[in-house]
């Protein structure tokens, strides 16, 4: 859908310079001279011109390619280089960037973390800070493709000393750990699968002490997340037993958890 599509149903210029996502001026300029019956000399201007439909599209399905992006400029009206098509795109506002990796959320999943939120939201910092965070993290000496960059002249990209090894099953290790606005835990090295009896060992040695160490005598909210050992019932028993308060937490929401900052932070600096 153009400019002329437009004009021709009876839009004002305001609306149609909303809609081809340009100035009202230049709609006025291109209605004005199609008019008089003017034909403009040169390249055709793109701006005027205003492609409706790929930029529909591209809202709609932000994850195509330019190549498929290019191919629904002719339907519109429009013949323009790929260089044209990536310049308009860049002056409607679109950048190409790797995309962030986010946890998949079904409607159910979502709907409890927007009931969760609404729970939480008139907490205060003093409540907050009787909360202990806790999580486990794999560290492994191989980060995939987060690696560093690399400076290098043409030709050594092959070169010994600018390649990154990889491995297909690099050494890691498991690590708990905890943290509140009071301070952290020490770390605690898994070195066998996490089951419930496991994780209450975690809890005898290292999350008992951190919490005398960090609260004493006041009491304390202990989180975690909803893997199998954590909500095991021998695991809910071992809290009712010792008397600790365990906060409610959504599935599948480890962005909630500050932790995760935490261990992004050492992985980082490893």
């Amino acid at each position: 859908m153009t400019t002329d599509t437009l004009h021709k149903e009876g839009k004002t210029q305001k609306v149609i310079a909303k809609e081809a996502d340009c100035s009202q001026s230049s709609v006025s300029k291109h209605i004005n001279r199609e008019a008089k019956g003017r034909k403009r000399c040169g390249r055709k201007n793109v701006q005027a011109i205003g492609i409706i439909a790929p930029w529909r599209e591209l809202k709609q399905n932000p994850f195509k390619n330019m190549e498929e992006i290019h191919k629904e400029w002719t339907p519109a009206g429009v013949s323009a280089s790929r260089t044209t098509t990536h310049r308009r795109l860049q002056d409607m506002g679109f950048s190409c960037r790797i995309p962030c990796v986010k946890t998949l959320l079904n409607n159910r999943q979502r709907q409890k973390r927007l009931a969760w939120t609404k729970d939480k939201k008139d907490w205060t910092a003093a409540e907050w800070s009787k909360v202990m965070f806790s999580d486990e993290s794999k560290f492994c000496i191989s980060f995939g493709n987060q690696g560093p960059r690399v400076w290098r002249k043409r030709g050594e990209a092959q070169n010994p000393r600018c390649l990154r090894s990889s491995v297909k099953f690099p050494q890691s290790v498991m690590v708990w750990g905890a943290m509140s606005s009071a301070g952290v835990a020490p770390l605690c090295f898994l070195r066998s699968k996490v089951n419930a009896a496991v994780y209450q060992d975690v809890f005898e040695h290292f999350m008992l002490p951190a919490a005398d160490q960090l609260y004493g005598d006041s009491d304390f909210i202990f989180q975690q997340d909803l893997a199998p050992a954590h909500s095991a019932k021998a695991t809910s028993t071992w809290f009712k037993d010792h008397g600790i308060p365990v906060l409610n937490w959504p599935a599948n929401s480890p962005d909630l958890n500050p932790i995760e900052n935490l261990w992004c932070i050492v992985k980082r600096k490893m």
